[in-house]
């Protein structure tokens, strides 16, 4: 992969002249290459991890990861059934597997009832969707190759008699 998109995959908030100064060139190359990679679809969008744990929040919500076995439509293979799905606001993330499941969903919800509801009334009556599994995420310990850090637990000292 190319040194800026390295350096930019791990850090976005890296700014151009800081990336041409890492890796030796030009402030206006660097501009230049940032740009054709975002006109090309390559570089997609910028964000911030969050470690949601910390947030002082109580609607943090849920997330799922939900496996779908579809059965592909005929010239339109897996794509088609994807898009449908992956247009769900709850889908926030949708892989093609390889293996026994096609394909491979992260939903995000308020709470367990929201992402069973999704599961039931949206995504199961899907004409070619033949069945799902679900994993509710319990505790993220790293994201992105980021290791999240996590709030003290309250720890108890062991009392003897």
């Amino acid at each position: 992969m190319d040194e800026i998109l390295e350096i930019l995959e791990k850090d976005a908030r890296v700014t151009v002249e800081e990336i041409a100064r890492l890796i030796k060139k030009d402030v206006k190359a660097v501009k230049k290459a940032v740009k054709k990679y975002e006109n090309e679809g390559i570089i997609v969008g910028y964000k911030a991890v969050i470690n949601k744990e910390l947030v002082q929040n109580k609607e943090n919500g849920l997330r799922a990861l939900i496996e779908v076995n579809v059965l592909p439509q005929k010239n339109l293979g897996f794509d088609h059934i994807a898009e449908r799905i992956y247009q769900f606001p709850e889908v926030t993330s949708c892989s093609l597997l390889s293996g026994t499941y096609d394909l491979l969903l992260v939903v995000e919800g308020k709470d367990m009832h929201t992402i069973s509801n999704f599961i039931a009334e949206k995504l199961s009556p899907m004409e070619n969707v033949k069945g799902t599994v679900t994993h509710f995420l319990l505790k993220k310990y790293k994201e992105d190759g980021i290791i999240l850090k996590h709030k003290e637990e309250n720890k108890r000292i062991a009392i003897s008699y």
